[in-house]
């Protein structure tokens, strides 16, 4: 943790709805006038798309039938810490980007599912912003859970979290049921070992909760709304955290426990904002009084 360079990472498995909390923080930075150097989980994959393909048809041919994204093989683990830690000490650190699609591919004359040269980060930015798979991860090798200054699970209930991966792979990246469902079946192993275990790390929780049903996530033909759901948001250490006004701004929630508020579906942006615009403002603060 740094007062100086601090970090703020988002945490989530795919499908988990990490991106739409990215937007929600962009809009702070920017109505803020923070500078934030961006990092995509992804770009700390091990191999790109082909090599991916590769790399599993091997393991399927040796027997492993789980090998994925999520686990410590697949991805450069130490290199997501030292870039944190790097930041940390002196603002500084290498990043490069994963192209998911030809419109990310196009202006780097590059294919999709590739990844940019290693490049610095820009210089004098204000915080580091991490958006990804792996954020708080612990293992015997490495502990990234110890660096950010702000760590913030995005976890919706397991079902919802499935159809909203089904109805993104199946809409927006052409893939069939069948091969989405694979997918998580083949990743479970490594879901419940390194993306589960995360939470408990996390400072702030979002676990958005249908109240419809889905209790069958692969035959359901879109994401439940936002208004047909609650976002259950615990908070690791609530000292500090003004409850009171959370329920006075924020109509329609309620406290489950002491350190849980409930609030409607349609409402997580707003709460959002409430919550981390005074984090955001302590840490301009004290990186104002240590330059």
């Amino acid at each position: 943790m740094s007062q100086l360079h601090p970090i703020i990472a988002i945490t989530g498995s795919s499908g988990a709805g990490t991106t739409s909390v990215t937007r929600t923080f962009q809009n702070i930075f920017r109505r803020e006038n923070v500078n934030a150097a961006i990092i995509e989980g992804d770009s700390f994959h091990r191999h790109d798309r082909e090599q991916m393909k590769l790399r599993q048809a091997e393991a399927e041919r040796a027997g492993n039938m789980n090998f994925s994204h999520f686990g410590a093989e697949n991805n450069l683990f130490a290199e997501l810490e030292a870039l944190f830690a790097d930041y940390a000490a002196t603002g500084t650190g290498r990043r490069r980007k994963y192209l998911h699609d030809a419109k990310e591919a196009e202006p780097y004359q590059q294919p999709p599912g590739t990844f940019t040269p290693w490049e610095d980060l820009e210089p004098d930015t204000d915080l580091l912003f991490y958006e990804g798979l792996h954020g708080a991860v612990v293992t015997p090798e490495v502990d990234i859970a110890r660096h950010p200054d702000l760590l913030i699970g995005v976890v919706p209930v397991i079902n919802l979290e499935w159809i909203q991966k089904l109805y993104r792979d199946k809409n927006q990246r052409g893939y069939s049921a069948e091969a989405v469902t694979d997918t998580i079946l083949r990743r479970m192993p490594d879901y419940v070992n390194y993306i589960c275990p995360q939470f408990t790390h996390t400072h702030v929780n979002f676990q958005r909760v249908p109240v419809v049903d889905t209790s069958n996530p692969f035959i359901a033909r879109d994401i439940p709304s936002a208004d047909e759901s609650m976002v259950v948001i615990r908070f690791a250490t609530p000292n500090g955290i003004d409850f009171q006004y959370l329920l006075n701004m924020v109509n329609g929630s309620w406290m489950s426990r002491a350190n849980t508020i409930v609030v409607p579906g349609g409402k997580m942006e707003l709460a959002m904002q409430l919550i981390f615009t005074p984090f955001i403002w302590r840490m301009m603060e004290r990186r104002k009084a240590v330059t």
